[in-house]
């Protein structure tokens, strides 16, 4: 199947955090994406997954994501899949879309991580953020490269719906419109 399976995915945010955020390129703009997969993904029932990194440092997850504290990974390494446990929560047949920040750090580590466990990874381009769009940019093409699907905020809600007969259907197009 090349399109997102609702059934097999999982949404992992990667630290989009409260005193990173404000240094981020276009920041708001990957907050706003970020939360719209995450409203999408509780409508059509897809789990969501959360990393900290070095909250300490960065801060908690921005206010307004609602991040469920038992779908938390607090992490110190930047490729999340090298925290114990956390491929453990990840599932070895899912279709991981993941968001979050830095593109070219933590997400993209993460990502090259994913794939090399077998994991389907679909990044989402538009609920990404680096402080400098470059980076951001470089790190797409590097994930892409290597595997990695990438996607935007719509084309994912679109694909975790299938059709315009699904019960939440009015509901999610509200959430990107």
């Amino acid at each position: 199947m090349l399109t997102i399976d609702r059934k097999r995915s999982l949404l992992l945010v990667v630290d989009v955090q409260s005193r990173l955020m404000p240094a981020i390129h276009d920041g708001e703009a990957a907050i706003l994406n970020t939360k719209r997969l995450i409203e999408a993904a509780k409508l059509v029932n897809v789990p969501r997954l959360y990393t900290e990194q070095n909250s300490k440092g960065l801060g908690p997850t921005v206010a307004g994501l609602a991040v469920e504290q038992d779908r938390l990974v607090h992490k110190q390494f930047f490729d999340a899949c090298r925290e114990e446990g956390f491929l453990d929560r990840v599932p070895a047949d899912g279709h991981i879309v993941i968001a979050g920040c830095e593109a070219h750090v933590c997400v993209q580590q993460t990502v090259l991580g994913l794939l090399q466990a077998s994991r389907k990874t679909y990044v989402v381009r538009d609920a990404l953020g680096s402080r400098r769009p470059e980076d951001k940019e470089t790190a797409i093409r590097r994930m892409e490269r290597h595997g990695a699907e990438i996607v935007t905020t719509e084309m994912a809600v679109f694909e975790w719906l299938e059709t315009a007969e699904h019960a939440e259907f009015r509901r999610a197009v509200a959430l990107i419109k």
